[in-house]
C-alpha cells in the first residue's frame, strides 16, 4: 500500500458538500503478529490512513461512526480487535502493555501505512504511547486520545492520586465471578441520559462478548504499567479529548496530567461528557477529529 498525498481540508468539506468521496465496501484482511498472533482488521475508505486502537472489553466495531465520517472524507480508516478481543486470535499470553504495542506496530507495518493518524479511546490511549516509546514515530504523522487511562493508574508513593491496589483487586475479583452484573450496574455512567437503549445494548452485548480471562489480564497490565517516561517520547501533534464526567478514566489523574507530560499536546474537555464520548459526542468527536486530521 502506497502513501497518498494528503488532501487539503477545503478539499474534505467540498467532498462532504458534493457528497462525494464516499466510503468504498467495508473489507477486512487478518495480520499476523511476529508471535504468530492473527489480528482482525477492518478497513473503510481509501487514502490517508487513520488507525484506530480500541478500548479495553470492545472490538473494532465500536468506532464504526467514526470510521463511516472519515472514510466518506477520503481517508484509509483501520480498525482492529486487540489479541483476545473480537474476531482476532486468543492466545493464553501477551496481554502485556510491550506485546500489544508491538502487535499495533504489526498491523502498521505489514499494511504498509506512513503518514498515520493514531486514534486510540481508553487503554488503545495507553497502547498508543508505549507504541511511540518502543517503535518511534516514522510512521506517525498525528496522534489523537480519547478518555486516554494514562499516564499510571495505581496508587503508589509517588502517584497518590492513583486508584488503590486493593481496589482494583476487588473490581478483578468482581469480574471474575460475575462480569455481567457488573456491567449491568455500571453500564449506565459510560453513556448519557439521551442514549437510547437500543444503542447501550448494542454495544453492552459486545463486551459482554469479551472472555473475561482476558479482560483480567489486559486490566492488570494497563493499571501496573508505568507510561509517565513514555509520554516524554511523543513527538507528533497530539490532541486529547476527554469528557468532565468521565468515571471510568477520571480527568484529573488521566486526562490533564497526560497532556502535562505531551510537549505541545492540546487537551479539550467535554463537558458533561462521559467515559463513551466517542459514541455519546461522537458528531462533536468527528468534527475534532476532521479539524485536526486536515489542519
Amino acid at each position: 500500500m502506497s502513501e497518498t498525498t494528503p488532501i487539503s481540508a477545503e478539499e474534505h468539506r467540498t467532498r462532504i458538500r458534493d457528497n462525494v468521496g464516499v466510503a468504498q465496501p467495508c473489507h477486512r484482511s487478518r495480520i499476523t503478529t511476529p508471535t504468530g498472533v492473527e489480528l482482525y482488521c477492518r478497513h473503510w475508505g481509501t487514502g490517508r490512513p487513520v488507525v484506530f486502537v480500541s478500548s479495553w472489553g470492545f472490538s473494532s466495531k465500536m468506532w464504526c461512526y467514526q470510521m463511516q465520517f472519515l472514510g466518506a472524507l477520503g481517508m484509509h480508516c483501520v480498525a482492529f480487535d486487540r489479541r483476545g478481543h473480537g474476531q482476532s486470535d486468543q492466545p493464553t499470553q501477551g496481554y502485556d502493555m510491550n506485546t500489544l504495542a508491538g502487535d499495533l506496530a504489526a498491523v502498521i507495518e505489514k499494511l504498509e501505512l506512513r503518514d498515520v493518524v493514531l486514534v486510540g479511546h481508553s487503554m488503545g490511549g495507553a497502547e498508543i504511547v508505549r507504541y511511540l516509546a518502543l517503535h518511534g514515530s516514522a510512521r506517525i504523522a498525528k496522534v489523537v486520545l480519547l478518555a486516554p487511562l494514562t499516564p499510571f493508574f495505581r496508587q503508589t508513593p509517588d502517584n497518590p492520586n492513583g486508584v488503590p491496589e486493593q481496589d482494583l483487586a476487588a473490581l478483578r475479583a468482581l469480574w471474575a465471578t460475575d462480569f455481567p452484573k457488573w456491567v449491568e450496574d455500571n453500564k449506565r455512567a459510560f453513556f448519557v441520559s439521551e442514549t437510547s437503549q437500543d444503542t447501550m445494548a448494542w454495544l453492552i452485548n459486545d463486551m459482554l462478548g469479551m472472555f473475561v480471562p482476558v479482560l483480567i489480564e489486559c486490566n492488570q497490565s494497563l493499571v501496573n504499567t508505568d507510561l509517565r517516561a513514555d509520554l516524554a517520547t511523543v513527538d507528533r501533534p497530539t490532541l486529547i479529548l476527554h469528557g468532565d464526567v468521565d468515571v471510568s478514566a477520571p480527568l484529573e489523574i488521566t486526562g490533564r496530567p497526560t497532556a502535562a507530560g505531551i510537549a505541545g499536546a492540546v487537551l479539550k474537555v467535554y463537558p458533561g461528557a462521559p467515559h463513551g464520548l466517542f459514541l455519546t459526542h461522537s458528531q462533536q468527536v468527528n468534527a475534532d477529529l476532521e479539524a485536526f486530521i486536515c489542519d
